[in-house]
């Protein structure tokens, strides 16, 4: 039994990322937005059960991919769908928000054969992309802005998908120790995040995800 516990979570990843789609196309990303992050805890623990179990399997890697590119790709990208329609005057322009499913379905692929990837990503994680496209419909004014225009939402996709398949390395939450010294951008990093949840709760994910792809490109460009 428990050599299936890890592909079970993948599939509870996978199942929320189904009734995410649902609600996307229904026109309610907050609920949207809450499969994704019920997504993002499965598709944490289930790497997380793998390990400790010492149960991993190729049919688990790629069972992880597949609800991966539902929940984190497919997912994030009805819901900007959604969000340039109902704006647009376009019946074609919102079809750029697919590109999000596409990139994301080439960076899991990448993903999969690259063995540089252990330490570090190379380019967005699909996850944290989706974090940031699905908490866009909960940003505040002045930001709310950002997600009133068409062409606004037309530029955040093409960067998001630029994102996910770039060469730019980006930290990864691994922790080896707990030591300051070894762990001092993860450890700000999370503090930060966690006082700009406490002050702004789901309108700052979109913020945070900004961050993190910001901090990861100063702290490679001061290291080199």
């Amino acid at each position: 039994m428990l050599r299936h516990i890890p592909n079970a979570l993948t599939c509870g990843n996978f199942f929320f990322g189904c009734i995410g789609i649902l609600y996307a196309i229904e026109g309610n990303p907050e609920v949207a937005a809450w499969c994704v992050w019920i997504a993002c805890i499965f598709d944490f623990f289930d790497g997380f059960a793998a390990r400790a179990l010492n149960v991993s399997s190729p049919i688990g890697k790629e069972l992880d991919s597949l609800a991966d590119v539902v929940s984190f790709g497919v997912l994030p990208a009805m819901v900007m769908y959604r969000m340039i329609d109902v704006i647009s005057s376009s019946r074609l322009i919102p079809y750029l928000a697919f590109s999000i499913a596409v990139f994301s379905a080439l960076r899991l692929a990448k993903f999969n054969i690259d063995e540089r990837q252990k330490e570090s990503f190379i380019g967005l994680p699909t996850p944290a992309n989706a974090i940031f496209i699905t908490g866009l419909p909960f940003l505040k004014s002045p930001f709310a802005t950002l997600i009133s225009q068409d062409f606004l939402l037309i530029a955040i996709t093409l960067l998001s998908a630029f994102l996910l398949v770039s060469p730019f390395e980006l930290f990864a939450l691994k922790f080896r120790n707990y030591s300051w010294a070894d762990n001092r951008i993860r450890f700000t990093f999370l503090g930060v995040s966690v006082l700009l949840l406490a002050l702004w709760q789901a309108a700052a994910l979109s913020g945070i995800i900004l961050l993190y792809v910001t901090v990861s490109l100063l702290t490679n460009r001061l290291s080199k």
